[in-house]
Order: C-alpha cells, then structure tokens, then sequence
C-alpha cells in the first residue's frame, strides 16, 4: 500500500459525510455546514507540498465553495451525481493517471469513485459498504479530522510530512516575527 500511496499526486474528497459530520443546517434558507479545522489545515499542507486537492459533491451550494475558497481550493465539482465521471474528468483536467488520484468517501454514492482511483480511503463513520471496498479505514469520523489522517498517510508515504509540518511551524515563526508570508490559515 505505501508503494500505491507514496504515487498519489491528488486527493479527491466528498463534502457532506467527509468533510462535514453529515449534517446539514438550514440557516434563513441556505445551507450551512460545519467543517473541521484540523481538515482544513491538513489541506493547506497538503497543497504547500504539492498535493492537489479536489471536492467533489453531488450538492450545490454556495456554503461548499465559499470555504474551498476559504482554504484556495479551486477544483469544486458541485452536482456532481456520478462521482465516477468527475473523478475521470479530474485526471483530464490534471493530466493525472487514476492511479495518481486517492479518493476519501463515506457513503454509498462514494463508491463509484473508488472503484476506479489508485488509493480509496473510507471515513471511521462510513457505511459498511464503504467501509467493505475502501484500500484504508481512517480512525477519525467524516467532519473530525478524516481528511487531514488521510492526507498525513498520503504525504508520509511520499516523504514529505515532517518537511510540511517543519515548512508550516517556519511559517508561523516567521509571521510571529513580522515578516509578510502566506496566510497560515486554516
């Protein structure tokens, strides 16, 4: 499995039951949802080491890309009701073999997209179907830090996490001392 992670050059992921806990609220008519900030920050680690990242929802709704672009992700495939077709459509647009593409999930919708990615990663809190057909199990539930276990495994196998964790500590150090740098967010 190292050898099949350590190939993965971008991280798909499903919104609702992923990166949210499944919840949605409805606050004056729109959507809201909570999202975790240790996903959050795990995904600008992940992009500062060269780790593309994609959501991919089959929702529509502006809550999803205001904090994708809260986080500078640009690749939201919103409605999306065969997960298959964009995971096909991200390897185009990335010029990306599958075998270069993980996908996390939770839910049976998910599982389209698995069956044709490199590295398929099912939430703790995933149905059993998922949970039957995903490559790895993350300990942490959809919303709770799923995402940021998946991309730490991913960025181990490639060698890159101390270096990400190292990169982002020096961030911060050098914010602290004043000097302008990117926005260490999460």
């Amino acid at each position: 499995m190292n050898d099949k992670l350590s190939k993965i050059k971008l991280l798909a992921m499903d919104v609702d039951g992923t990166l949210t806990d499944g919840n949605i609220i409805f606050l004056r008519g729109e959507q809201a949802k909570l999202y975790s900030v240790y996903d959050g920050l795990g995904i600008r680690l992940a992009m500062n080491f060269g780790l593309g990242i994609a959501w991919v929802t089959g929702n529509v709704t502006e809550s999803v890309v205001a904090r994708a672009k809260s986080l500078g992700i640009n690749d939201v495939y919103q409605g999306a009701r065969f997960k298959s077709e964009a995971m096909k459509q991200i390897a185009i647009d990335h010029n990306l073999t599958m075998e270069e593409i993980a996908f996390i999930g939770d839910d049976l919708n998910d599982i389209p997209a698995f069956e044709c990615v490199g590295v398929s990663f099912a939430v703790a809190n995933a149905v059993q179907e998922v949970l039957d057909r995903a490559d790895i199990i993350t300990k942490k539930n959809g919303g709770r830090g799923a995402v940021r276990e998946a991309i730490e495994t991913i960025l181990k196998a490639r060698g890159n996490w101390d270096e990400a964790v190292q990169s982002f500590l020096d961030e911060l150090a050098r914010e602290e001392a004043g000097e302008s740098g990117p926005e260490a967010v999460a």
